[in-house]
């Protein structure tokens, strides 16, 4: 198992992928007995499918709310309410301290 920690949405995205998984069984059974003429299964074996919807909802909100998480540590720039660690200063690769075109100019001036 990973010793990884969690990083934000990401429970969001495994309960997403799950709730997705459950949901494609469920469509699965549910198609089936139609495909085959066979007798039809009960209503609420149907709402079993809209797990699909559901679990993708989470899984993009995941998504989203990681994203965010990357991003906001970006947007404080290299003098923000990062606590001064550094991050972006060193003019590595990374885009944390990067700033658009538009910005340069203006702070140019």
């Amino acid at each position: 198992m990973s010793k990884q920690t969690l990083g934000p949405g990401d429970l969001l995205v495994r309960t997403g992928a799950i709730t997705f998984l459950v949901g494609t069984v469920g469509t699965v059974v549910t198609v089936a007995p139609l495909l085959l003429h066979t007798k039809r299964l009960p209503t609420p074996a149907y709402f079993v499918s809209m797990l699909m919807g559901l679990g993708l909802a989470l899984a993009l909100a995941g998504l989203l709310r990681s994203a965010l998480a990357q991003r906001r540590p970006a947007a404080d720039g290299p003098g923000g309410t990062t606590g001064g660690t550094g991050a972006g200063t060193s003019g590595g690769t990374g885009l944390a301290g990067a700033r658009p075109a538009v910005d340069q100019a203006a702070a140019e001036r």
